[in-house]
């Protein structure tokens, strides 16, 4: 029997620290992962939509807010998810969620604009199906990290304050 498969080397393998030439340690991989979660639970939820941006209700930011924590620090409109597969992303199949509803989301707002009204994307003929999209990553993402993904979305403030704490 070899030991060496049963015990922990103290040694760790040379890390490459970029990817893509950014900085792995700009930002930690939870954090990255907590703020695509969040973006992806408000994008998927047609109620909170309704009843906070369109509302306006405040605390929540809006749909550009959303798509801007999806891809801030991850550059998920630059490149794949599968990237990030064994830091942000457990598997595959993740990231494959992940790239299907930016897809959707980024070309709607590609279409009506960054800026526009909240009322112009939950009006735009493809939002249902980014609605679902974004459904089925938050899904997978939120049941793989143990939490309950029909729980509302938190408000940023909530976001922030976990960040600050985990």
């Amino acid at each position: 029997m070899q030991q060496a498969a049963t015990t922990k080397s103290s040694r760790r393998g040379r890390r490459s620290t970029t990817i893509g030439g950014m900085p792995v340690n700009d930002v930690p991989w939870w954090r990255w992962r907590s703020n695509v979660r969040s973006a992806l639970h408000m994008l998927s939820d047609q109620t909170f939509q309704q009843e906070c941006w369109l509302a306006g209700r405040p605390g929540y930011g809006d749909v550009t807010d959303a798509v801007y924590r999806l891809v801030e620090d991850t550059w998920l409109d630059n490149w794949s998810a599968e990237k990030y597969v064994g830091t942000i992303f457990r598997d595959d199949q993740e990231a494959e969620l992940v790239d299907a509803a930016v897809l959707r989301v980024l070309r709607i707002m590609h279409q009506v604009g960054a800026d526009a009204p909240v009322a112009s994307y939950l009006e735009h003929q493809a939002w249902p199906d980014a609605v679902r999209a974004a459904r089925e990553a938050h899904v997978r993402l939120a049941t793989a990290d143990g939490d309950d993904p029909d729980e509302p979305p938190r408000s940023l403030e909530v976001l922030a304050i976990m960040l600050r704490t985990v």
